[in-house]
């Protein structure tokens, strides 16, 4: 019997702050201003961030992400966001390019709806995730899913919930996956 074909699974991981939430998350979720002296006394250390994560899995020479269009694709590296970040390497799969397009068309119809779309509880991060799992039976690393929880537990996440709660996210650059053409 012949050994199946194994085809890599890759992690494309960006700071859509470009940097940004590593030097301010400090101060806007818990830290004086004053880079703890002012704050020393408070109700402790501000959380550093290292940035806010949009991610993206690249397998069978493609990039798959999901937004606020619904799932996505286009070729690696190419939306608007440029290259990725880092990369992360998943693994491998013996899932075809055709399974696989099958299983991303009916997340398309079912929990990766463009409406289904919500920054902190269903977003890009949470699909990679998902389609991770399903290729290799591995997820993605934590302080990805993790972000929105360790955002949401500081007084400034909470007051700027409902805010965030209305952005969508869709980074240009990608075609819809699943969909018949003319249907959106």
């Amino acid at each position: 019997m012949e050994p199946p074909n194994l085809y890599p699974v890759k992690l494309y991981v960006y700071d859509l702050s470009k940097g940004l939430a590593r030097r301010l998350s400090p101060i806007m979720l818990g830290e004086g201003a004053g880079g703890g002296r002012e704050g020393a006394g408070t109700a402790g250390r501000g959380k550093q961030l290292e940035g806010i994560w949009h991610t993206s899995i690249v397998v069978h020479k493609d990039e798959f992400f999901f937004g606020s269009g619904g799932i996505s694709s286009c070729p690696p590296g190419g939306t608007l966001l440029g290259p990725p970040d880092s990369v992360v390497d998943v693994g491998s799969t013996e899932v075809t390019e055709e399974l696989f397009l099958e299983y991303l068309s009916s997340l398309g119809e079912s929990l990766f709806r463009s409406e289904a779309y919500n920054l902190f509880e269903h977003n890009c991060n949470t699909f990679t995730n998902e389609v991770a799992q399903f290729l290799t039976g591995r997820k993605i690393p934590s302080y990805i899913t993790d972000l929105p929880s360790e955002i949401l537990s500081t007084p400034f996440g909470q007051a700027l919930r409902p805010l965030l709660d209305s952005i969508q996210i869709q980074p240009p650059g990608g075609s819809p996956v699943g969909r018949p053409n003319g249907q959106s």
